[in-house]
């Protein structure tokens, strides 16, 4: 192996050295008996990160327009905690905020296909918190999905 097949599979991922060494590894959602394409397959990053930035925009000119008249430190902390309400209720109630309806994603419970208030509560504390969202599995779910038991999926 040279140098440029070396760096390259690090820029690739993980995912890509494991199944270039043969290891099958499946498509993302496998393990979880969803399909690979369409309804009901994960969601991609690209929509996921695409919805979190439309509800933080709307949280944001919420706690700008409504609430703190100036934007700062205070209407920020406002639009989390805003950000939070409307995922618990939202997510908790129809299984989907504004922006993830806006791109076609919706997050199931594993078990029952909706997620209950209470896995929508501990699923938007951590993805209040940040960190857990930012370490992914290999079928692409963030520790907050994983530890809550629920899947963001396409509609």
């Amino acid at each position: 192996m040279d140098n440029r097949q070396a760096i390259g599979s690090w820029l690739s991922g993980p995912r890509a050295a494991i199944e270039e060494s043969g290891a099958d590894l499946g498509y993302r959602g496998e393990q979880l008996g969803l399909p690979e394409e369409g309804p009901g397959s994960i969601a991609r990053p690209g929509r996921r990160l695409g919805a979190l930035a439309v509800d933080w925009a709307l949280c944001s000119l919420i706690a700008y327009g409504l609430i703190t008249g100036s934007y700062g430190q205070t209407a920020s902390n406002w639009a989390l905690l805003i950000f939070f309400v409307l995922s618990v209720l939202t997510v908790g109630t129809i299984g989907f905020t504004p922006g993830k309806r806006l791109f076609g994603l919706r997050v199931v419970d594993l078990a029952t296909g909706r997620p209950s208030p209470l896995r929508a509560l501990l699923r938007s504390v951590l993805l209040c918190l940040a960190l857990p969202a930012l370490i992914w599995d290999r079928d692409g779910r963030g520790l907050h999905d994983r530890l809550a038991r629920t899947v963001e999926v396409r509609v």
